[in-house]
Formats: C-alpha cells, sequence, structure tokens
C-alpha cells in the first residue's frame, strides 16, 4: 500500500490549521508539516519559493517508502494562488507547472484538500483571532478572493486526475466526518 500525501489548501480563515491538527490525530504513523511560504514578494521571492518547493519534492521523493503518512498545511499551491491574485510582485505558473508535474509523479495516494466555506460571513468571524505571522492582510475580501481563485484551482487539479476533496468548513464535526469517510479513517 502506498503512503497518503495529504496537502490541504485553502483561504485564510478556513480552518486548515484545525483540519490539519485532527488530521494528524486521527491518522497513526502520520507526521504534519505547516509551510508558511516566505513574504518576499518581488522577484528574488520567486526564487526563493523555487528552491524551497524544489528541496521539499526531493525530500517527499526520499520519504516515499518510509511507512509514514504525510500531511501538509499549505504547499506550492499557496504560492501560485498568491501569485495569482497579485499578492506578489511575479507570475510563478512556470515554475508551479514544473512543480506539479512532478508532485504529480510522486509515488503516494495523494490527496489535495481544499477548503472553503459557504457562509462567507464566518471568514469574518474566524479571521478575528490573533496571528503570528501575517504575509498578507487578513480580511473578508481577501479571503472571499482567495476561496475563489482556490475553487479554481481545484477544479484544474481534478483535470489531471489528481484526488481533489473541495471540503466544506462551516461546521468542523461535519466536516471531520465527511474527510474520516473519504480517507478511511477509523
Amino acid at each position: 500500500m502506498k503512503n497518503r500525501l495529504i496537502v490541504i489548501e485553502g483561504p485564510q480563515g478556513t480552518g486548515k490549521t484545525t483540519l490539519a491538527n485532527y488530521l494528524r490525530e486521527a491518522i497513526a504513523s502520520s507526521n504534519l508539516y505547516r509551510l508558511s511560504g516566505q513574504k518576499e514578494k518581488k522577484q528574488e521571492g520567486k526564487l526563493l519559493s523555487q528552491k524551497m518547493y524544489e528541496a521539499l519534492l526531493s525530500y517527499l521523493k526520499n520519504m516515499e517508502n518510509i511507512p509514514m503518512d504525510l500531511i501538509f498545511d499549505r504547499s506550492f499551491f499557496t504560492e501560485e494562488v498568491y501569485s495569482r491574485l497579485g499578492y506578489k510582485e511575479y507570475s510563478f505558473t512556470d515554475v508551479y507547472n514544473e512543480l506539479l508535474k512532478e508532485f504529480c509523479q510522486l509515488n503516494y495516494e495523494i490527496y489535495i484538500i481544499v477548503l472553503y466555506l459557504k457562509k462567507e460571513e464566518l471568514y469574518e468571524q474566524r479571521l478575528q483571532r490573533e496571528m503570528h505571522h501575517n504575509y498578507q492582510t487578513f480580511s473578508l475580501e481577501n479571503s472571499v478572493n482567495q476561496q475563489n481563485m482556490y475553487l479554481q484551482l481545484a477544479k484544474e487539479l481534478k483535470e489531471k486526475n489528481l484526488k481533489v476533496i473541495t471540503l466544506e468548513m462551516d461546521q468542523f464535526d461535519t466536516a471531520y466526518q465527511q474527510i474520516k469517510k473519504i480517507l478511511k479513517i477509523e
């Protein structure tokens, strides 16, 4: 059986950290990785991100035969979304496409979980929490724009025959039950 590689993506305030923590506790023999990206928005940021994600893919390749499921709270998909939304002064798409090719060739059972909120007003409540790193301004408008872009990216990834799950996170308990079924967690 292949190890699972689970990548959780979505806008600020959807519950990525909450879901990642839940999955880490629910899946025996799993490691959780939190990636925050880098704050450089100019051209140098593209090179830093490229190097970081190429190193990450190399690490994932080296971990393929170790009996451990891997859970990621964000990955290079976020860099692509942020660049598409104009949060960066560069396009990341050329690098993203190369990373995606390599990612799709990894020997894992890959799940990309894209989170969203059906009730967008929940973003306002969730964004009130204190943040430690603020690389992008937290606001309802930014989260809704991010949500739309992540859902677009999810559609594109499904066309690549990846296991993409769009998961509504309005109610955490409901989302947990759904993801337990999908991932076959006991």
